[in-house]
This record gives structure tokens, sequence and C-alpha cells, in this order.
């Protein structure tokens, strides 16, 4: 137990030592040597960028268009459709299956801009589609989404239609 003490002693003794010593090599603060500056050349005209800055600089609340963004194909075939009222409009909701397993992000995508054409309101189910994956039971491949009207664009909509790869579900007021 002595002996011990003694080394915890000296050790301690030692190390309170080291910073009385600063050119001393013992001291780990000069291991890698002092730190100096040099005064740099300004920039030309051709350095005067950031190469980790994009050239056209976008705000960061503004997005991208989803059409540039979005990478969606079109669900293999659409089981139904069903329009829940809600409040300021109504909640198209959408069931379809997809050709395989491990769709997701799936969107109902507005045809002729969001806007109808002859009382008709058109959307393709589209998924992002992985190829390959496996095929799977019908319960594994199922997908929902769902799309928001407003209660004036509602007015204008006797028909709302939603398409699939293969089919087309309609539903009527």
């Amino acid at each position: 137990m002595r002996s011990l003490v003694t080394v915890m002693m000296i050790s301690g003794l030692m190390l309170t030592g080291c910073s009385g010593f600063r050119e001393s090599r013992a001291n780990p603060g000069n291991w890698f040597g002092s730190s100096s500056t040099v005064e740099r050349a300004a920039p030309t005209d051709a350095q005067t960028f950031n190469p980790l800055i994009p050239e056209k600089r976008d705000s960061i609340l503004q997005r991208k268009s989803e059409a540039e963004s979005y990478e969606g194909t079109p669900i293999y075939a659409v089981e139904g459709v069903m329009i829940e009222r809600s409040a300021g409009g109504a909640i198209i909701k959408a069931t379809g299956q997809s050709l395989r397993q491990g769709a997701f992000d799936v969107r109902l995508w507005p045809e002729n801009g969001g806007e109808p054409a002859n009382g008709a309101l058109t959307y393709t189910m589209r998924a992002i589609q992985r190829t390959d994956t496996p095929q799977g039971a019908a319960q594994t491949r199922r997908v929902e989404a769902g799309h928001f009207i407003s209660t004036q664009t509602l007015e204008e909509v006797s028909e709302i239609r939603v398409i699939g790869a293969t089919n087309i579900a309609t539903t009527r007021r």
C-alpha cells in the first residue's frame, strides 16, 4: 500500500512539474510545435467564388418544383376511390395495387394542372417503385394515397377519376 501511495505521489508531482517547463519535450503542449500565420495573396476574379456553394443561389425556403423532383410511376391497378367530406372541402382517398412489393411515396398526381376538364377531375396514382423486389401477396402490395380538394373546386366537379397503369376508377356525385 505504501508503494502505491509513493508512486502516485511521484507521478502527481512530475505531472504538475510539466507546466513549469514550457520548453520541455515532456510537456505534451510542445509536441507539435507552435503555430504560425502567413499572409495570403488576394484572390483574382476567377477565384472569388466558393466551389462548395452552387452557382444558382436559391433560398432555403424555396423548393424545387414537384415535377422536377418526383420520380413516381403509375401504380399497376387502382382498386377503389372514396370521397370523404372535411372542413373546407373533401379528401380523395384511393387504394391501389403495385406490381411489386416496396412501393413508397404514393401520390395522387393531378392531370390538367389540377383543374377540372368537362366536369371531371383526373388524377394519376403514382408511386416510387423498385424493380428488384419480389412480387409477393396482394395484401403486401396494397398502397393508399389521399389528396385534399377545396370546396370551390368541388363545386365545378361532377366526376373524379383516378388512373392506374391498367385501369381507371371513377366516382360520381
